[in-house]
């Protein structure tokens, strides 16, 4: 079966790498854990827009945790281990891996990542583009 292209507007000139981001958004996994939050921080007269993501991470430690940039990818990885020496009657809280991906846009830039109370948060910027118009010039052929 072949693939039919999202973006295939004539008028749409150079958006390869947005079809290839949405190919890759589609085939990464999501199971629901951790749960999450993306909230928008707003603009202050210093600070350029902002976003948060906030993961429940409830039980890892900031050693158990792991937060990579690859090419425009926020990768958040937690790895946790079952302690050998504990003897549970009932285990209802699992020791489980996970990984969440977020393919960030072209300028974002990761701002730092804080662990508080069970809450990894992440903070990212969205600078503002600069506006440019450029007058193209038209030569005549004869």
């Amino acid at each position: 079966m072949s693939r039919v292209p999202h973006l295939n507007s004539p008028f749409l000139l150079g958006f390869d790498d947005i079809e290839r981001a949405l190919d890759r958004v589609t085939r990464t996994a999501s199971d629901g854990y951790p749960p999450y939050n993306i909230e928008r921080l707003g603009r202050t007269e210093n600070d350029p827009e902002r976003l948060r993501i906030t993961l429940a991470v409830a039980g890892f430690t900031r050693d158990q945790l792991d937060i990579t940039l690859e090419e425009r990818q926020l990768i958040i990885r937690g790895r946790q281990t079952d302690e050998v020496e504990r003897h549970y009657l009932h285990r209802g809280i699992a020791a489980r891996q996970f990984q969440r991906a977020f393919l960030l846009a072209e300028g974002m830039e990761v701002l730092g990542a804080d662990l508080q109370n069970g809450l990894l948060c992440v903070d990212l910027a969205r600078p503002q583009p600069e506006r440019i118009v450029r007058k193209i010039g038209i030569s005549v052929r004869d």
